[in-house]
């Protein structure tokens, strides 16, 4: 297929796909269903809807501060509000090509730093490899702390899940045997892209501020968490969900978000999904999806669209 097809399909795919799910979600609703929903959206308390953008700022903020500890061993002293802006920049324009927002961040860091691109989306490739070891983390806990819940109600079963996980084991130790003695393109592939994760995590722990940067790890997965927790108190029908349910809800949005483009479409459907099964009504479950989503993707078009207009303006030099 021609490269140009490719890119165009990768673009337009995953944005079709999520004005598709909106339109069948809405097909779907009755007219009850719809009035149930719009009168969450009217009585819902925003006062924690606002408070979870200011966390979400927050996890921005502390993203934009843990780069600097990747980008200062290179050699570089950037400006603080450009990072902060590149970062921002990033997120917008993912949301409409997918994993884009990188290759914009290291193009805007390298015109307003001087920063080398392949240097700039290095640090960004090492700073990728500790968020999916802190999402793999957070997937682990919820899986934990919901392990009886998930057998008890025969959403997972144990025997199968253990045979299942074994050959998988099985089939992923021959995999990666034959890819070692392998020189066909894609296993070469595959290895680069292996040995690139190891030597992301190397990086990290031998840089001199690996602890500030495990800090701000830490911190800014918090403050997603924290993000999406808040939002349970603006609806009463959520607002005494237990912790097992809001972790499971945060992972399933957080994975949702892998299919579309910023979880267009696909994001509420998934986070509903999980709150249904902890005894939330179908409809303010729902709205409770559709109000994290719409939060988190205005805050986004927002200081993302504030920082393509400030950055050049602080920047004028340049």
């Amino acid at each position: 297929m021609n490269k140009g097809i490719k890119k165009i399909l990768f673009t337009v795919l995953p944005i079709a796909l999520g004005v598709f799910l909106i339109w069948y979600f809405l097909s779907k609703l009755t007219d009850a269903d719809k009035e149930a929903i719009l009168n969450s959206f009217k009585s819902a308390n925003y006062w924690w809807v606002f408070l979870s953008l200011f966390l979400g700022i927050l996890s921005h903020l502390s993203r934009a501060y843990r780069w600097r500890f990747m980008i200062e061993p290179l050699g570089y002293k950037p400006k603080y509000s450009n990072l902060v802006f590149t970062v921002l920049i990033a997120y917008l324009v993912n949301l409409t090509i997918p994993r884009a927002g990188e290759f914009a961040r290291a193009s805007a860091i390298k015109k307003y730093e001087g920063i080398p691109f392949d240097n700039a989306l290095g640090t960004i490739v090492s700073e990728r490899i500790a968020d999916v070891l802190m999402l793999l983390t957070i997937v682990g806990i919820a899986f934990f702390v919901q392990a009886d819940f998930l057998f008890n109600s025969g959403l997972i079963n144990p025997k199968q899940s253990i045979i299942s996980l074994t050959i998988a084991g099985v089939i992923g130790l021959i995999a990666i045997a034959l890819i070692r003695k392998s020189s066909h393109p894609f296993a070469i592939k595959i290895k680069t892209f292996l040995l690139g994760l190891l030597d992301g995590i190397k990086s990290i722990l031998k840089m001199k501020n690996k602890w500030a940067f495990i800090f701000h790890t830490i911190f800014i997965w918090l403050m997603y968490v924290l993000m999406f927790y808040v939002v349970t108190f603006a609806l009463p029908e959520t607002s005494n969900l237990p912790f097992g349910a809001i972790i499971v809800g945060f992972v399933v949005g957080g994975l949702s978000m892998a299919i579309t483009n910023g979880g267009l479409g696909v994001y509420p459907i998934f986070v509903a999904s999980a709150f249904i099964l902890y005894g939330v009504e179908e409809n303010p479950a729902k709205a409770f999806g559709w109000i994290m989503w719409t939060a988190q993707t205005l805050m986004v078009l927002v200081f993302g669209g504030l920082s393509f207009l400030l950055l050049p303006l602080i920047n004028k030099e340049k």
